[in-house]
């Protein structure tokens, strides 16, 4: 088998290396190096490069690299109706999509990637905060097979990063180090400096306990699809009844709910997911609940419009069918060509700021500040404003103050997006930046919601 080992320098991928280096014979492997530069972090990002180009050498390895733009690609493209990523989540994709057409190439039959049993625990701990189902619990898949292009392997799965860390220092081989996985701006690594340390005050076993979920997890959805697989055919129709018997090819889907309503509540939701899906909706955890209390306790003709779906009720029948999808905000925002008129926030209190897209409040979480100070207490009216070149800001758990600009640098903000960046200010001291966390303000609690969904900064001091 061709295998390339995805090396971007760090301890895990140089150690997953060196261990099927060592083995490569015994295991009947061709192995390769592949390294993808993301274009980030500049100058450290390239000595990455040279680093693993250099070990690749040392073990006599056939060495992949490209180059590619990930600030550019994270961006919204309203030309082709591409919503904006963040910067992970393009880095991922461009990743995965390199590594795709190296095997479509012929080049290599697999690559394997370096997640450790950490990762794995990271990864469950994420999903479940964004409120994931239990497929999302699955984590990360040992093996992605694909039967045109290869597969992706994770050999590292069972082991922890400290297995890692220590099988190096004994072979004494060096790695990399890259300071963005530091950054406290980016999810993962406050879930992974934070978040699990704290954790695992409550339960030092934390991580091992979160890869067997995912484990578990992944078990029961591969039940789950063989199961969906049997049932779906026998409750879901296509089309719509046509006088005489049969049904008209009408481009969308139906549930007998005479048929859904007896089967157990589990089974109901998947049912209506995998229906929604074939019509390319996603529905949470509420629309399939209203999905669900349509078609078992609904009236003929009530209807339900959800996020790309459809849905209506007749007798006999859920009727679903491609709906309407909300444009992504790049393409339904006024344009911007100048700086948002600062507003004043008393406090406590809240306002809407339409052109920042925010609706902001501001309470009290302690007696600090008393709710009957003077009016003109310096501390009773806020500021929510755009950035501007000198501003500072206290990051949390940072050494000291950074300039705005460095932040948004690092953040890879640009263009008009990055002039019209909302800060609020109180006292002459920036207490609030959209996309960071920074140093409590004693007795505040600051709620930041995006006009027309839920929130997304909730800041409580």
């Amino acid at each position: 088998m061709r295998l390339a080992v995805g090396l971007s320098g760090g301890a895990d991928s140089v150690a997953l290396l060196r261990a099927l280096a060592a083995r490569s014979g015994e295991l009947g492997l061709v192995l390769h190096a592949a390294h993808l530069h993301h274009g980030l972090r500049g100058e450290e990002a390239d000595a990455d490069l040279d680093f693993c180009r250099k070990l690749a050498a040392s073990l006599n390895l056939p060495f992949h690299e490209s180059r590619v733009d990930t600030a550019a690609e994270a961006k919204a493209n309203p030309a082709t109706g591409k919503p904006a990523e963040s910067i992970e989540e393009a880095a991922r994709r461009l990743r995965y999509q390199w590594f795709r057409g190296l095997m479509a190439s012929g080049e290599l039959d697999a690559i394997a990637t370096a997640h450790t049993l950490d990762d794995q625990a990271e990864t469950v701990l994420a999903k479940f905060l964004r409120g994931a189902w239990t497929e999302g619990l699955a984590g990360i898949h040992p093996k992605l097979e694909d039967t045109v292009r290869g597969l992706i392997l994770r050999p590292l799965l069972a082991t922890t990063r400290a297995e890692v860390e220590a099988y190096l220092n004994a072979l004494g081989q060096p790695w990399r180090d890259d300071s963005s996985n530091r950054h406290l701006t980016f999810t993962r690594n406050r879930i992974r400096h934070e978040l699990l340390p704290l954790l695992e005050g409550w339960n030092p076993r934390l991580r091992e306990h979160l890869a067997q979920m995912a484990e578990l997890a992944r078990d029961e959805e591969a039940w789950w699809q063989s199961e969906l697989a049997r049932i779906a055919p026998q409750i879901l129709l296509t089309g719509r009844p046509v006088r005489g018997g049969g049904r008209g090819a009408s481009g969308g889907l139906a549930i007998d709910v005479t048929r859904l309503a007896p089967l157990p509540p589990a089974l109901q939701r998947r049912l209506l997911r995998h229906a929604a899906d074939q019509l390319g909706a996603a529905l949470d955890f509420l629309s399939t609940e209203s999905l669900r209390s349509l078609a078992l306790t609904g009236r003929a003709g009530q209807k339900l419009e959800l996020e790309g779906l459809h849905a209506e009720r007749t007798p006999r029948e859920l009727r679903l069918s491609p709906g309407r999808r909300s444009l992504p905000k790049s393409q339904t925002a006024e344009p911007k060509s100048k700086a948002a008129e600062p507003f004043a926030v008393a406090i406590p209190g809240e306002i809407r700021a339409p052109l920042f897209g925010l609706h902001l409040r501001i309470g009290l979480s302690s007696p600090a500040i008393p709710e009957d100070s003077p009016p003109n207490h310096p501390r009773l009216s806020a500021i929510l404003r755009n950035w501007k070149p000198g501003d500072r800001i206290c990051l949390r758990h940072s050494s000291g103050p950074k300039k705005v600009k460095e932040v948004l640098e690092r953040m890879k903000v640009t263009g008009s997006e990055r002039s019209l960046w909302p800060v609020l200010e109180l006292a002459g001291r920036i207490i609030w930046m959209q996309g960071v966390e920074l140093e409590p303000e004693p007795g505040l609690a600051i709620v930041v919601t995006e006009l027309g969904s839920a929130s997304v900064d909730d800041s409580s001091r």
